[in-house]
């Protein structure tokens, strides 16, 4: 999730000419999967030395975030859902045709990487290969887009107010929710997390659908979605979250990095426990957006700034007897 690294063209001597294409083709993508191969493993594996080392300084991953948010104006879109949005957004246009496209291209998106990656089945996903949640049309969708304007990333942010309540929340899915050791203590932990954002006068948010498409994986997309959440809770007012993240691919543990903590009751954290839907071990964290780790607090601020200017995607606000279902409350505070 770091920003490409040109590879020293020693390391990979130029490909001879060939002339039958097929073959052509079949080579360079053999190269390229070499390539993607050897920096995913000398970059990006978080036990790895320099990886490790980077982290501990600073000096690397941050640079490369710094260079990402300084252009982000073309690549970063978020969509809004039908509720008021923050008059802090300077660039906001209302096409509900629009807005849908780019939900399902996300949807589409987070379908092909979760079924590559064994985190869902075939049967999970719709006809034609959406992955769809009942968050999607009550959320905000932070993504990235390429030249093409194609999305190559995605994150969900769903605020709450703070008055809502545990069964309310997606925590209530998973198989801690069910299990009669966990059950009482994962309760516990959330209503302390809600009684204090109340007693803080915050919001509290859920946030979740992390996906990046596999060219841009050896970028630094991941890592600025994961930032612009917290940057998006400030411009919302601030807030304390929640969200489950997998143990896989280590994306828990940037979580961690960037500031979430594990969810806890009685000073004791909630364990990680393996949810048979995903096949996966995960982590239920918890972030307040005023207090990421240090490190980052200077780029999530930068962050927030860049997004005053980008494109905010918005559906039309519909009269009441045309509203689907799931407007609910949101609809009735849209203007």
């Amino acid at each position: 999730m770091l920003s490409s690294v040109r590879v020293r063209a020693r390391q990979f001597p130029r490909l001879p000419r060939l002339h039958n294409p097929a073959i052509r083709r079949q080579s360079l993508l053999i190269i390229r999967q070499v390539r993607n191969a050897y920096r995913r493993r000398s970059f990006f594996h978080f036990r790895g030395r320099r990886f490790a080392s980077d982290w501990g300084k600073g000096g690397f991953v941050l640079k490369l975030l710094e260079r990402t948010i300084s252009s982000l104006d073309e690549r970063l879109i978020l969509l809004a859902p039908t509720a008021r949005i923050p008059g802090f957004f300077k660039n906001v246009e209302h096409d509900t045709m629009g807005h849908q496209r780019l939900v399902r291209e996300m949807q589409r998106l987070r379908g092909k990487i979760y079924l590559d990656d064994g985190a869902l089945e075939r049967t999970q996903l719709t006809f034609d290969g959406l992955h769809e949640t009942a968050e999607d049309h009550k959320s905000w969708h932070l993504l990235t887009v390429d030249s093409r304007r194609r999305v190559t990333g995605c994150a969900w942010y769903l605020e709450h107010p703070n008055s809502v309540g545990v069964d309310d929340l997606r925590v209530r899915h998973t198989p801690l929710a069910r299990s009669a050791e966990w059950r009482g203590k994962l309760w516990k932990g959330v209503q302390s997390e809600l009684k204090r954002a109340r007693r803080e006068q915050l919001r509290y948010a859920e946030v979740g659908g992390w996906a990046v498409s596999e060219q841009s994986r050896c970028t630094s997309e991941g890592l600025v979605l994961a930032l612009a959440g917290y940057s998006l809770g400030r411009i919302c007012g601030g807030c304390l979250g929640i969200t489950t993240a997998t143990v896989r691919h280590c994306s828990s543990s940037i979580l961690r990095r960037l500031g979430g903590a594990p969810l806890a009751a009685d000073g004791a954290p909630v364990p990680s426990y393996y949810d048979p839907r995903y096949g996966c071990e995960m982590e239920i964290l918890r972030f307040d957006s005023r207090r990421p780790n240090p490190k980052f607090n200077n780029l999530i601020e930068r962050l927030r700034e860049k997004m005053a200017s980008v494109s905010i995607l918005a559906p039309a606000v519909l009269p009441a007897h045309q509203r689907p279902a799931y407007f609910g409350e949101a609809a009735a505070l849209a203007s």
